[in-house]
């Protein structure tokens, strides 16, 4: 009987989940670099979501959180161009 596969192995050997940890990685860097421009208890009610070729998603936890976002939107993009990561375009959608 084989020896079983350790998860972050077998994660790196099938392409597509190798390529989603990739994702949840670079949406996680993302998350970390915008933390200190969201004000106050913001980041409690912030998730990152996914990064695709058009840009990156952040998850709000209600319509209230999602407006203030949005009223960041430009300052958090161009925290993502100063660092270099591209695409840069901020989304924000509400978290059902």
């Amino acid at each position: 009987m084989p020896e079983p596969l350790a998860i972050a192995r077998a994660i790196q050997q099938h392409e597509g989940l190798a390529r989603l940890s990739l994702l949840m990685r670079e949406s996680n860097r993302r998350m970390e670099l915008i933390k200190p421009c969201l004000p106050g208890a913001l980041t409690r009610f912030v998730r990152p979501g996914p990064v695709d070729e058009d840009g990156w998603t952040l998850l709000a936890a209600n319509a209230a959180v999602a407006a203030k976002l949005r009223h960041l939107q430009p300052r958090l993009q161009e925290l993502i161009e100063e660092a270099g990561l591209q695409p840069a375009k901020v989304r924000v959608k509400v978290q059902q």
